[in-house]
């Protein structure tokens, strides 16, 4: 019953998937790329399906959200978590069971890297999309956007390292060209969260990062559901620029 494609956008290391039904042709965008959103409403009708929802694992501080621009494209709605804050047609709550013809999605919340993450499990396909809470080998960042590691981990470990260990991992980034891993995996070789808690949470009060590049840009975007023109020059000029959009009442 399963379509199942996942990208990896260069230049900016965002991952995405689409989930469709193939009996249905009903489908699903996770974590779209505003910069991308003409090559997926290409993709979708290639493989004769119809966007139902375009939706995010969380508010990205990383990149534009492509939702509000498939939106427009597609006819699609919009979702993400309820916690998130930011703007959307529908909105998931923890455990929440999405369907996408007759493929079913769970919806679980992972905060800690924000409070508003949700992980979606496919659990009849042994899949789950967890945004940026548990990537390869790595995991979220912690320090900005409601970041908590204590939350974090508890989140890791209580709702997806109790998946099967079977189950593949598709996280929202990777910054060495990989896209998939898997609940083994992680919970065997992960460097950060196979520690206890307390040295988990010095390693990522101690990681020194630098201020995220694109913040500044994509969160004011991303808490509005991005931009609705399609792939709009003046709005990639200004993303490339890091130049935030006009300010909005939401």
């Amino acid at each position: 019953l399963l379509l199942f494609k996942y990208f990896l956008s260069s230049g900016i290391n965002a991952e995405y998937g689409i989930v469709g039904c193939a009996v249905t042709r009903l489908a699903a965008i996770i974590d779209p790329v505003y910069e991308k959103v003409n090559r997926d409403v290409k993709m979708i009708s290639e493989l004769d399906l119809k966007l139902k929802y375009a939706m995010n694992t969380h508010c990205h501080a990383d990149h534009v959200t492509g939702t509000a621009a498939l939106r427009s494209a597609t006819g699609c709605q919009t979702i993400i978590s309820k916690a998130s804050g930011a703007n959307a047609d529908l909105f998931l709550v923890d455990n929440e069971i999405l369907r996408i013809g007759e493929v079913e999605l769970e919806a679980r919340s992972t905060p800690g890297h924000t409070d508003g993450c949700m992980s979606y499990i496919l659990h009849k396909y042994g899949i789950c999309f967890t945004g940026d809470a548990l990537m390869i080998r790595a995991c979220g960042r912690t320090d900005f956007q409601q970041g908590n590691a204590r939350c974090l981990y508890q989140s890791v470990h209580e709702r997806l390292f109790t998946l099967p260990s079977e189950f593949s991992v598709y996280p929202a980034h990777d910054y060495q060209g990989r896209t998939q891993t898997s609940i083994r995996e992680e919970s065997l070789y992960n460097p950060r969260l196979t520690k206890p808690v307390d040295e988990f949470v010095s390693i990522m009060e101690n990681l020194g990062l630098k201020y995220p590049a694109k913040i500044d840009v994509s969160v004011p975007w991303n808490l509005r559901c991005g931009p609705t023109e399609v792939e709009d020059k003046e709005i990639l000029a200004d993303i490339a620029a890091n130049k935030p959009p006009p300010a909005v009442t939401l």
